[in-house]
């Protein structure tokens, strides 16, 4: 990289230059959505040892019958990997959106070396057979806790940092800026939230075995799970909403690029307004969404045994979502054959 950011050697491909309006609207809308193709590397080449360690999980899942907590081995490893692997490729096209391009290289770069430390310390620990998440059983457990404990903070901070300067970034019409801002800040709630699993448990502080946090609320971790999620099948589980709610940084821009792709053969999604509606509706949706869920994992509830309040507050979120939806539609046809009238 000879540690310049976005090296100046192809200057074709800098962000100001890729977002400049070209003659023809459809390719703009393909260039803006896609973004500058001068993507941060680090982050590429992140991405692409994710991709290798995803395939040595899936055979350590094969070969290595050994299980932690009541899961197999290497089962956490690979939901992180992929998980890192689909942030280090989001974040790498984020990053040349934004106009402070030094900043942003080493915001990237520093990402990717706390996530970097963060893996090593999940991949080394599954290898030795113990517990990454919580461990301050043993001095070094505690120490590599901590270390991890810190790159979360920084990763955090990083995405914190991102989402604020999207802001002032040129990324296109609304509807698809809205969704890349929102996408942001909602993850960046959604990653705020593992924070909610550090504290010790009721449990843990009358008889204290090493452990200092949990991922589920009402018994303690390793009970039944769904396959390979792991996720809680009897109690309240803050990995649910954690997922959901980070994920939005890739959610909600890619219902905006679909919506541009549908607006090509459906004449109600032509106009940019009608589209820009939608992602207020799909943004609401997925916040409430998150906040069932988040309610849910506190009472101590799993996701797959709702209680009545969860069932109909679940079914009145969608009735609003599709009602809502369906009136912005109704109304963008409408004016797409008025247009067409005239």
């Amino acid at each position: 990289m000879s540690g310049k950011p976005f090296p100046s050697s192809r200057p074709s491909l800098a962000p100001t230059r890729t977002l400049r309006p070209p003659s023809d609207p459809a390719q703009r809308g393909r260039r803006a959505i896609l973004g500058p193709l001068a993507w941060h590397r680090p982050l590429l080449g992140m991405t692409l040892a994710m991709a290798v360690l995803v395939v040595i999980c899936l055979v350590g899942l094969v070969v290595d019958p050994r299980t932690l907590t009541g899961a197999p081995l290497w089962a956490k490893p690979l939901k992180f990997s992929i998980s890192v692997l689909v942030y280090a490729i989001t974040l790498s096209w984020l990053l040349p959106f934004l106009r402070r391009r030094r900043l942003a290289w080493w915001i990237g770069t520093v990402a990717i070396a706390a996530l970097a430390i963060e893996m090593v310390i999940i991949v080394g620990t599954a290898w030795a057979g113990v517990t990454s998440h919580f461990n301050v059983s043993t001095p070094l457990a505690s120490t590599l806790w901590s270390v991890m404990a810190f790159s979360i903070v920084v990763v955090w901070m990083a995405t914190l940092l991102v989402a604020v300067l999207l802001f002032r970034a040129d990324l296109g019409h609304p509807a698809r800026s809205l969704a890349i801002r929102a996408g942001a800040l909602v993850a960046v709630a959604g990653m705020g939230l593992a924070f909610l699993m550090t504290g010790p448990t009721a449990a843990q502080l009358d008889s204290f075995q090493g452990i200092a946090g949990a991922h589920t609320i009402g018994v303690p971790d390793g009970g039944p799970g769904l396959p390979l999620l792991g996720w809680s099948t009897v109690a309240g589980d803050l990995r649910i909403p954690h997922f959901v709610g980070m994920h939005a940084l890739q959610a909600i821009p890619l219902t905006a690029l679909l919506l541009e792709l549908l607006a090509r053969r459906i004449p109600a999604l032509a106009e940019p307004g009608t589209r820009l509606r939608l992602i207020w509706v799909v943004i609401g949706l997925y916040l409430g969404v998150l906040a069932l869920l988040t309610g849910q994992a506190l009472a101590g509830q799993s996701i797959v045994q709702p209680d009545v309040v969860a069932v109909v507050s679940a079914v009145s979120l969608l009735v609003a979502a599709a009602s809502a939806a369906g009136g912005v539609l109704w109304a963008g046809q409408r004016r797409a054959r008025a247009a067409f009238a005239r």
